[in-house]
């Protein structure tokens, strides 16, 4: 049986920032580990965007894969937008209809998709009007910027800062559940937290799984 935090049991909040791009499958999957740590764990999420097409430009790429990072583009846009009209509060419903859609749906990532998950955020539809505009570009790099002096300019989307510690990752298939989030949060705070320890790698062997 799954305990769930009660947020009444006096316990002190503890603040997780996370920077994404809402077509990062990892970094999907990453945040929905840590809705799962909000119910077992006295922590509250606080979401920023970051870019994958920010962070690679100038890069070599596979040009299938170039394809994907031009794309990506207009949905963080669209967060950006979003955030700057209402407040950063809106991302977290934002982020989460957008990767529901794009990961867990499979859905193209279009205008029509964006506009849907706006509707579904309880948010204006011309907001998707965003995408196709640089008007966000230089607010959309200044948040991508801070999560990459947080890290290092040697890692990717996601990066997640609890007070002091800072890190990119976890990279985690499938989303841990439960207490089994919990516990992988209680870990990862702990190595992160370490003074000098930096990295801790193997080669991923599964693809996403988004269930």
């Amino acid at each position: 049986m799954t305990q769930t935090f009660d947020p009444g049991d006096g316990q002190e909040t503890v603040h997780a920032d996370m920077w994404f791009d809402p077509a990062c499958p990892w970094a999907w999957i990453t945040s929905r580990w840590l809705v799962e740590v909000e119910r077992v764990r006295p922590v509250r999420v606080r979401w920023h965007v970051m870019s994958l097409g920010v962070l690679n430009e100038g890069r070599d790429l596979p040009e299938d894969y170039r394809a994907s990072i031009d794309g990506s583009w207009e949905a963080v846009r669209v967060c950006v937008a979003a955030e700057q009209r209402f407040g950063p509060e809106v991302l977290g419903g934002l982020y989460t209809a957008l990767g529901t859609r794009f990961h867990n749906g499979g859905e193209p990532r279009t205008t029509d998709t964006i506009r849907a998950a706006l509707a579904e955020a309880g948010l204006p539809e011309d907001l998707a009007e965003a995408g196709a505009s640089t008007d966000y570009d230089q607010a959309l790099r200044a948040s991508h910027a801070e999560a990459m002096k947080l890290v290092g300019e040697d890692v990717g989307t996601p990066v997640v800062q609890v007070a002091d510690t800072a890190f990119f990752g976890p990279v985690v298939t499938p989303i841990p559940r439960g207490e089994a989030a919990g516990r992988l949060w209680d870990g990862v705070l702990l190595v992160a937290g370490t003074d000098g320890f930096f990295e801790l790698k193997r080669t991923r062997t599964r693809d996403p799984v988004f269930d």
